[in-house]
């Protein structure tokens, strides 16, 4: 078996491993916002980056509200997730510069949900060729830039928005 080293890693699952609670909610009600990874909150909803991303730059938004059912949501909670969603987008197209999006909702555990009780919307930027050899044979996902790095990018272009 060949091993991949990443123990720059092993601070960070430390940390994930002592966390309770929702995510949404914690991050929602932090000032931490650098160690959260919140790039920003609207009045109904916020932005962040997933901290297992797909590839660079994969966003989260979510609604304040603690549910997992979309119905819950009222139309302006609904209209502001979204233009959370459009403005996260927005962001990674001007600094990213993706070649496409995979954007979506995993409602429930069969959809894949790995968060089921609080809903949000994943905005993955997509490069062609993005997927290589090493997540189909080996499942394995190589980021080419750190968590944090990512984070003050686009946390400071944000502003320019």
């Amino acid at each position: 078996m060949d091993r991949i080293w990443a123990p720059w890693r092993m601070s960070y699952i430390k940390a994930i491993a002592s966390e309770e609670g929702c995510v949404f909610c914690t991050a929602w009600n932090t000032e931490e916002d650098r160690e959260k990874l919140v790039l920003e909150r609207t009045e109904h909803s916020l932005i962040m980056l997933n901290r297992f991303p797909y590839t660079n730059g994969h966003m989260m938004a979510a609604p304040k509200r603690h549910t997992s059912d979309l119905d819950e949501l009222s139309d302006v909670e609904m209209l502001d997730l979204m233009k959370s969603v459009r403005r996260a987008r927005n962001l990674l197209q001007k600094i990213a510069r993706p070649d496409g999006f995979n954007i979506g909702v995993n409602l429930g555990r069969g959809a894949g949900a790995g968060i089921e009780d609080h809903l949000h919307i994943h905005i993955v930027p997509r490069w062609v060729g993005d997927s290589n050899f090493m997540t189909v044979v080996g499942d394995i996902r190589i980021i080419p830039e750190g968590l944090m790095i990512t984070y003050d990018m686009l946390y400071e272009a944000l502003s320019s928005l």
